[in-house]
């Protein structure tokens, strides 16, 4: 999985297909105060950026990739 789960903490890597989308979507549901770390993540599948953008959450480790980096800023505003 590209996503690992702790209490209220998602840890994004590598490429993050739309697979994930619903179990990030229950992980908020559970956290509505979660927050994300994407330091090793390399792509988001739109689905996951759209929970992103409903939810809005804490970024804890910005992506290493500058290009990812301002989209999700974007996105997240």
């Amino acid at each position: 999985m590209a996503i690992e789960y702790k209490k209220s903490l998602a840890i994004f890597s590598g490429n993050v297909s739309v697979e994930e989308a619903e179990g990030l979507l229950d992980f908020f549901v559970k956290n509505p105060k979660g927050k994300i770390n994407v330091a090793d993540c390399s792509h988001i599948h739109a689905a996951n950026l759209q929970v992103l953008m409903v939810v809005k959450p804490i970024i804890t480790n910005e992506p290493k990739d500058m290009d990812l980096q301002t989209w999700l800023h974007i996105a997240l505003k």
